[in-house]
């Protein structure tokens, strides 16, 4: 089968957008489009390219002062009557045109069409952002070759309809337990009803006052919430036993460790149990590359709020943002699409911060 990613798609952002999107990727197979990518990679003699499982790296070798990496994932959440794309003079919709083929395209776009960056970049295309993070391309090749990745800043391309967006919170979650003793529900005050006793857990959490945090000019809105209740024996028993899984969105002032210590404050008194955990991501816009992608946008950053792929370029010591021309509101539903202006703004400021 030949290749739709011909050098003609490759060089219009709207027509590659359409054909990633119309490469069927769900996680774990991301093998046909990851072919598709390599192969259009390798025709560009500007590049140099590597493959690792179904992650493709293609690096510029300019001798240039400083590097970025401009990094998009391969793979979708599961196709829901959205595959393949359609699209009309305004909108392109389908699974993934905007978490985040659409920003993916612009990566390969730019790889195939800006041969004399003004930076040396790093162009990574991986796979299983959407699945769990043992399968992450981005943390394999992190933890494998973490040289691939070295960079003085990073554009993630996940969908931001436009806007930057910097750093992202860390994530915590957490079961808060209760306990009491059984008995016959005929005989409740024979026994102690550990469900009635997570009132105080939820009660505390009606109560919680968010905190907001500015950092370097972006605000990150905290916020703890209870995702889970899990309790009950038969309905005919007073439960001995009773779970609420919490879920802490933190800013990124705070490591994981000052996490935990404050969620244990929170909820003193009842067994917590931590059970996941992700570090969030500084802002990282002291880096002159950020500085100066950030002068071509003409509008302020804002903080992340949630968890992306940033986080994990920190942990290597890589600076970076979220970018993309996806809406983030649209990611993962059934009608989710992308706007095609956004796709040709998205791509235009990229190529003059490249390219200028």
């Amino acid at each position: 089968m030949p290749n739709p990613l011909t050098p003609q798609v490759l060089a219009d952002p709207v027509m590659l957008t359409r054909a990633l999107v119309d490469i069927e990727s769900v996680s774990g197979n991301e093998k046909e489009i990851a072919d598709a990518v390599q192969e259009a990679l390798e025709a560009c003699a500007h590049l140099r390219v590597e493959r690792i499982g179904h992650n493709v790296i293609a690096r510029t070798e300019l001798g240039r002062a400083q590097r970025v990496v401009l990094a998009g994932h391969l793979d979708t959440v599961p196709i829901a009557d959205n595959f393949p794309s359609t699209m009309d003079e305004k909108i392109m919709w389908g699974c993934g045109t905007s978490d985040m083929k659409s920003g993916t395209a612009l990566a390969l776009h730019l790889a195939a069409t800006v041969p004399q960056p003004r930076y040396d970049v790093t162009y990574f295309f991986y796979e299983c952002e959407e699945v769990e993070a043992a399968r992450n391309g981005l943390k394999i090749i992190g933890d494998l070759r973490p040289e691939l990745l070295e960079a003085d800043f990073a554009v993630l391309l996940e969908p931001t309809y436009g806007a930057v967006e910097a750093g992202c919170q860390g994530t915590m979650r957490a079961v808060v337990r209760t306990s009491g003793t059984r008995a016959h529900a005929a005989r409740s005050w024979l026994g102690s009803n550990a469900i009635h006793k997570a009132g105080e857990v939820l009660r505390r959490l009606d109560e919680y006052q968010a905190r907001s945090v500015e950092i370097d000019g972006c605000a990150y809105r905290e916020g703890l919430n209870a995702v889970r209740v899990t309790g009950g024996v038969a309905g005919n028993v007073i439960p001995d036993a009773c779970e609420v899984e919490v879920n802490f969105r933190f800013a990124p002032d705070r490591t994981p460790a000052q996490a935990e210590v404050h969620l244990r404050e929170v909820f003193g008194g009842y067994d917590v149990q931590i059970t996941d955990s992700a570090p969030g991501a500084l802002p990282g816009l002291t880096a002159a590359p950020a500085a100066e992608f950030l002068a071509l946008t003409g509008a302020p950053p804002t903080g992340k709020l949630g968890w992306t792929d940033v986080a994990r370029f920190a942990a290597l010591g890589v600076p970076a943002l979220n970018f993309g021309p996806g809406d983030p509101n649209l990611a993962h539903k059934r009608d989710e699409h992308v706007e095609l202006d956004k796709i040709v703004a998205g791509a235009e400021l990229l190529r003059r911060w490249l390219a200028s």
